[in-house]
Formats: structure tokens, C-alpha cells, sequence
């Protein structure tokens, strides 16, 4: 998109998250639920519910029960009357036998999940992918704690490289989604205010409902005189001018179960600016930061990288790893934050900053 002065202004807004508020109006919808001898599991309309099929409640909207849903087919809850009026069912099978959407999780936020051919099988700390997969300029990542060994899964066409398996993300339903657009090789969320402070023409909100409507067609908006269209099918926001990279990904939410310290890599990993890329650093005798880099050919080379440091540390941000500079083994200690020859037992202090 581009501004008077011949740059493309940042696009978008942050999701607007509406919650249904109750109504007592009742509908044919409501009696259909009675029918049923149920009503509908507040923890399936909340944050999902655990008990999956074996809930004694109804996983139904609520909201479209009493006829009062304001999503209406674009709702991501089971709507049980829609589906009645589709089939032309007149009793209860056709709600019990769909109740529980397998794309949902088990109650929790997401679930990340492999498939070798003999069912999918959940990915021991996915709040790791999780908090990876949010980020929008991370195309990729390779985790090491799967019982297939290491596996490196591609983000953008959900895939795992080099091996014969299926990934997938489930979802509670609730996620918030929000669309980016590359601007001057960062990614800018759709909502932003211009480098003038001017308002976004569009909102995130209303390319999510699009896309939630038909994930093949396209969405349309001007600025100015120009029209941009962002085309889901290619992920790409054009212009009579160019065209730009686009990418949806979701706002990372924090699992409620498990142990004290399992959103600290998560955590660390949402702490990065947007745009921005962690670098690993060592401080030299001189108080000089440097970088670290493989160096292959030269008097310092080092076998790890700054991008081969980090991915370790994705994995777990109180472990350790070894590597060698020119020979000689150092011990990179994360909770620490030093490096440490192993022969000689002196330290260096290292580092992690954005860049």
C-alpha cells in the first residue's frame, strides 16, 4: 500500500475479540436443545471443554440456541438448528453424532500434534511451536524432543521436511488471528497508524471475517485512490504496483494447565519485537560484543552460529550446549549466560539481543 510520499503504509488492526453477551429470547433453536434432554456446556462455549464426547452437556453455541448468535454460519461453535434445516434431520442424531468437532483440542488452547500413519500424537512442550508459530516472520522450526527424533516443521505450508509426517495445529476455537503485511522487510500488522500517525483503512477484524467466509476468495480496500486486494489463495497484498507478502498467524495465548515454568520459553519468544531477530553474542577481552558465527577458513572459527544457538535455547532456555572455537571445547550455559572453556576454566560472558 502506498502513502503520498511513495512508501507503503503498515496496514491492519488488532482483532477486535467480541464477547456475546446473554439474551433471554427464546427461538424453535432453544427447544431443539430441550429435546435433547441437554443444555449447552459453558466450558465448550469458554475456553473448550475437556471432556469431549463424554460430556453429559450439549457442544452447541449457545449463543445460536437461542437464536440470538451474531457470527450466524461464520461462527466457529457448533450450530445445531443450521445444520437440522441443512440435512433435514427432525431429530437428535444428526446434533449428538457432530457435537465434538474433531478439529477441535481436548480443552486446551492448541494442541500440536504428528502423524506417522497410526494417528496423531501430541507434541510433548508445543507452547514452544506455539509461541514460534505467532511470530510472523518465523517460517520454520526444528524441535528435537519428538519420538521421531529430531523433526523440522515449515510453518507456512504446515509440513515437516524430510520425513514421512503430518503436523497439525488444533485449536479451541477462541484463537484471535491477525494479519501482517511485509513493509521494508518487517512485518506490520494490519491496523497500524502510518509513519505519519494516519489511521489504518482497514481493520484485522474485517479480513479475518472474509477469510472465515471464504478462505479462497480475495479482500478489497482502497487507500486514496488505489485499490489493494489481499488474495488469501496466494497470501500476497497487491497492487496495481507490486506486490507484497502476507501472513496470518495467531495471538499467542498462554495454556492454563501445567507446571510453573512451561510459558518461560514462550514467554522469552513473545518478548521479540515484531521485525526483529535474536542474536547471540560474546564479550571479547576487550569489553567488545561480537557476534557469533561458524568463521569456517579464519584463526577463530566457531561451530555453531547465532540462528544454531537460538533454536537450542527455543528448546530449552535453562539447558547448556557445547561447541568448539579452533579446536577447543566451550560450554554456553543459558541460565548463567557465559561461555566457559573447558580447558583452561575461564568464562566469558554472553549475551541475547534484538537486532
Amino acid at each position: 500500500m502506498a502513502d503520498q510520499s511513495g512508501e507503503e503504509s503498515p496496514l491492519g488492526s488488532g482483532s477486535d475479540v467480541s464477547d456475546e453477551s446473554d439474551s433471554d429470547g427464546t427461538s424453535d433453536v432453544e427447544s431443539d436443545s430441550q429435546l435433547d434432554g441437554k443444555e449447552p456446556c459453558k466450558y465448550y462455549n469458554g475456553r473448550g471443554c475437556k471432556e469431549g464426547e463424554r460430556c453429559s452437556y450439549l457442544h452447541a453455541c449457545k449463543y445460536a440456541l437461542k437464536g440470538s448468535c451474531r457470527h450466524g454460519s461464520k461462527c466457529k461453535l457448533y450450530h445445531p438448528r443450521a445444520e437440522r434445516e441443512a440435512s433435514g434431520a427432525s431429530n437428535g442424531a444428526s446434533d449428538r453424532s457432530r457435537a465434538s468437532d474433531p478439529t477441535l483440542t481436548d480443552g486446551r488452547c492448541y494442541q500440536w500434534q504428528l502423524n506417522d500413519g497410526n494417528g496423531w500424537l501430541d507434541v510433548c512442550n508445543d507452547h514452544v511451536l506455539e509461541a514460534q508459530y505467532s511470530l510472523p516472520h518465523t517460517k520454520s522450526i526444528k524441535i528435537y524432543n519428538t519420538s521421531y527424533g529430531a523433526v523440522s516443521i515449515d510453518f507456512k505450508r504446515m509440513k515437516v521436511f524430510r520425513k514421512s509426517l503430518r503436523v497439525r495445529r488444533l485449536d479451541d476455537g477462541n484463537a484471535v488471528w491477525i494479519w501482517y503485511c511485509t513493509l521494508s522487510r518487517k512485518w506490520i500488522k494490519y491496523g497500524s497508524k502510518d509513519s505519519k500517525g494516519n489511521p489504518s483503512p482497514v481493520k484485522n477484524s474485517d479480513i479475518e471475517d472474509k477469510y472465515q467466509s471464504n478462505p479462497a476468495s480475495s479482500y478489497t480496500f482502497t487507500i486514496g485512490a488505489e485499490t489493494v486486494e489481499i488474495k488469501f489463495r496466494e497470501m500476497r497484498q497487491v497492487t496495481g504496483q507490486r506486490k507484497r507478502k502476507v501472513t496470518r498467524r495467531p495471538l499467542y495465548r498462554q495454556q492454563l494447565a501445567g507446571a510453573a515454568g512451561v510459558s518461560q520459553t514462550a514467554s522469552a519468544l513473545q518478548n521479540l519485537q515484531l521485525g526483529a531477530r535474536p542474536q547471540w553474542q560474546f564479550e571479547g577481552d576487550s569489553g567488545k560484543w561480537h557476534e557469533f558465527k561458524h568463521r569456517r577458513g579464519t584463526r577463530t572459527e566457531c561451530s555453531v552460529n547465532s540462528e544454531e544457538i537460538e533454536r537450542k535455547y527455543a528448546q530449552n532456555p535453562n539447558d547448556s550446549m557445547i561447541f568448539k572455537v579452533t579446536g577447543r571445547s566451550y560450554k554456553l550455559d543459558f541460565n548463567a549466560m557465559t561461555q566457559t572453556n573447558l580447558s583452561t576454566n575461564t568464562s566469558h560472558n554472553v549475551r541475547r539481543v534484538l537486532v
